[in-house]
């Protein structure tokens, strides 16, 4: 028998999504000074950034953070939350192998997100407790995830490199690939390198 709230937090879920980008575009919008009183003083481009402090549960896209401390002060922080919720929610190695989660840059990237939206969610004082429900909900589906990445090569306490082609390393091969076009249609004009 199918749930019969579903159709109540898929709508909840919809709504929440809405409102966390309409935050983090506001946030931008803010940032860039294209609303009043809202230009930037720190003149660094972290993510999210306010009169040099981010805004808790702004996104946090790690290579495009230029300042050096700003970086180190929010993976500072960050850092800190993934030990605390690892601790909070008892992971295992299998989990989140302990001796190498900040090595995997998907890991990373899917921790991150977990951390921004965390901060969204119990931010927010006038959230009607949707939020943080729906935070549990993309917890457990990302540690499940988590978990699949590495296919148990790091769960035995080290660091175990995959075997693979690094795609970005190789401008043949993106050459081939442009050369290919875009599917149902004709060969797509090969931008000429400058």
């Amino acid at each position: 028998m199918p749930d019969p709230l579903a159709p109540l937090f898929e709508a909840l879920e919809s709504i929440n999504n809405e409102l966390t980008a309409f935050a983090a575009r506001l946030a931008r919008l803010e940032n860039s000074g294209s609303i009043p009183g809202g230009s930037r003083k720190d003149g660094g481009d972290a993510a999210g950034a306010v009169e040099g402090h981010r805004v808790a549960g702004a996104p946090v896209v790690w290579h495009r953070i230029e300042d050096e401390e700003a970086r180190a002060a929010l993976w500072a922080e960050f850092t800190s939350w993934v030990i605390q919720m690892a601790d909070t929610y008892e992971l295992t190695t299998e989990q989140l192998p302990h001796s190498c989660w900040w090595e995997h840059g998907s890991v990373v990237a899917e921790l991150t997100a977990l951390w921004t939206g965390w901060e969204s969610s119990y931010g927010n004082e006038e959230d009607a407790a949707a939020g943080p429900y729906l935070w549990h909900d993309a917890w457990s589906r990302a540690v499940e995830r988590i978990g699949r990445m590495w296919l148990g090569e790091c769960t035995n306490g080290y660091h175990q490199q995959k075997s693979r082609t690094m795609w970005g390393t190789d401008p043949a091969y993106r050459q081939k690939v442009l050369q290919a076009g875009a599917p149902g249609g004709r060969s797509a004009p090969v931008p000429k390198a400058a």
